[in-house]
């Protein structure tokens, strides 16, 4: 049996590769630029997330901080109010053990009608005073230079220095004076707090637009002063 030849070199390249149908893909333009805008929206959603938490976690926190700040002032000055009163209570108590005094000072200290007066136009000046603690303290070391000049007066009249009234009306000015000293420290204390507060940063800030302001101190002569005064008459005015 013969073998049949072909001829491959003479072959037709069209008739050896069969035709393969093609389809064409019709892609509208709009069709893409959609597609493409929906990629980016996706993406800047993305990205804007991230973004916006940190945002808010920052807001939060500075919210947090100025509403713990706020209150941290507002506690302060109240505080310094309520110290305060505890200062008035007592020289309320002062004001009324005053006119006591002098009414039982008077029988014996005919010739001191001065020193008397001077205590009754510093009492006066002292209750009429409105102001501000430094302007109270400064009425208040008048009121206290008064009396210590009554008191010390006082010593040369032995009868009114025998006087139980007198001597019980003086032990409770003194008493109360130390009350007044103990809430003075404490009134001070915390209008130091309250103002150390108020200066700092970023403290200051949030104080100054809220309207949180230093506080006034209480301020009274030193302890030497107000130490009464002893008088020491010789022997010729003992006579």
């Amino acid at each position: 049996m013969e073998e049949e030849t072909i001829d491959v070199t003479t072959a037709p390249v069209a008739d050896a590769i069969p035709p393969v149908e093609t389809t064409a893909i019709n892609v509208e333009p709009t069709e893409v630029v959609e597609t493409v805008e929906t990629v980016v929206e996706t993406t800047a959603s993305a990205s804007s997330f991230g973004v916006g938490t940190i945002v808010l976690i920052v807001v939060g926190v500075v919210l947090a901080w100025l509403a713990f700040t706020y209150n941290k002032l507002v506690r302060l000055r109240m505080r310094v109010k309520e110290a305060w009163s505890d200062i008035e209570v007592q020289l309320k108590r002062r004001y009324n053990l005053i006119p006591n005094l002098i009414e039982t000072a008077k029988g014996y200290m005919t010739h001191e009608r001065e020193t008397l007066e001077n205590v009754t136009k510093a009492r006066t000046a002292a209750i009429g005073n409105n102001g501000t603690p430094a302007d109270q303290g400064q009425t208040e070391n008048m009121l206290a230079g008064a009396l210590k000049t009554l008191f010390a007066v006082s010593e040369n009249y032995p009868d009114l220095k025998a006087n139980q009234n007198f001597l019980e009306l003086q032990r409770e000015l003194t008493d109360t004076e130390d009350k007044i000293q103990a809430a003075r420290r404490f009134y001070n204390g915390n209008v130091r707090e309250m103002n150390t507060k108020v200066q700092l940063f970023p403290t200051n800030l949030v104080a100054g637009m809220l309207g949180f302001k230093e506080a006034d101190f209480f301020e009274v002569e030193n302890e030497e002063e107000r130490k009464n005064v002893k008088v020491k008459f010789d022997d010729d005015t003992k006579k």
